[in-house]
């Protein structure tokens, strides 16, 4: 059973979503989220044999209660090595939402969303960047004061460049009319298209995925007006904001995990880490 969190939407006003203007509908639509971080580390057997959250004092305590009553609930796909089950540690990133129990109530059904169990930084297992030129933020998403993420997927190739690129989905934080905010949207996702396809890495050298033809991994990047692109930190505060539609990308079909489970302004290969085989949010 889901955790019910009664809060009204004016709890959410001060994180800087423009809530007081446009369309009533996309405001209807808005969702807070959360971010969460910290380490995991699970059984032979798969199951979870414990923990830990990064800066839990930051947390909000009901927060901190939902993943506790959630996690033992989970059960990973067992982890081998050289045909022997493992104990394994991995970083975790867990993505809270609190939506609208129905389109007019002003109470909140808060849930996990999404969550990534990446690798544990092994030497030679991860994908690093070789050049990587930042994106510009659009002047006129500046003038309009308008902010948001981006959730790209870039596959490498062997060589080390981008052969193809795809934007997953793009949240906003800003309210309009759909065609306006499908505007803002193909703003922010034109300007991380456009600088992704320069981009070079540097290749795993171990690892199970160390032959294969392409590396996929996802990109977010965040566009924040008066930080750049370094996001502030409001690691444990609800930031609210409209999301976009989620985009199939034909060479992504098999991929798991969730792309706005992940931190801003990181690098996530797809198909590594530990992989959950039981719901997320199963308390």
């Amino acid at each position: 059973m889901k955790k019910q969190w009664v809060m009204g939407l004016a709890a959410f006003a001060m994180t800087g979503l423009a809530l007081a203007a446009g369309p009533g509908a996309a405001r209807k639509r808005a969702e807070a989220s959360m971010l969460v971080t910290g380490d995991i580390t699970v059984a032979p057997d798969g199951s979870v044999s414990g923990y830990t959250l990064d800066r839990q004092d930051k947390i909000p305590t009901e927060v901190v209660g939902l993943i506790a009553r959630a996690t033992p609930r989970w059960h990973f796909e067992p982890v081998t090595l050289d045909g022997h089950p493992v104990a394994a540690r991995a970083h975790m990133s867990i993505r809270l939402l609190a939506q609208r129990e129905s389109p007019d109530s002003q109470n909140y059904v808060m849930h996990i969303a999404g969550a990534n169990f990446g690798e544990d930084g092994a030497g030679g297992e991860t994908m690093t960047y070789a050049t990587r030129a930042k994106p510009e933020y659009p002047p006129n998403a500046v003038a309009a004061r308008v902010q948001g993420t981006v959730y790209l997927a870039v596959r490498v190739g062997r060589d080390g460049t981008v052969s193809d690129g795809a934007v997953e989905q793009v949240n906003l934080g800003v309210v309009g009319t759909d065609s306006q905010m499908k505007v803002w949207r193909n703003v922010l996702a034109n300007s991380s298209m456009r600088v992704a396809k320069s981009w070079t890495f540097t290749l795993p050298t171990m690892g199970a995925h160390v032959n294969d033809p392409a590396y996929i991994a996802r990109v977010p990047i965040t566009y924040q007006l008066d930080h750049g692109f370094a996001h502030d930190d409001r690691y444990g505060q609800w930031d609210v904001y409209v999301p976009g539609p989620k985009e199939e990308i034909s060479w992504m079909k098999d991929a798991g995990g969730s792309a706005d489970a992940l931190p801003d302004d990181g690098l996530y290969l797809v198909n590594t880490g530990l992989k959950l085989t039981t719901p997320l949010d199963n308390g």
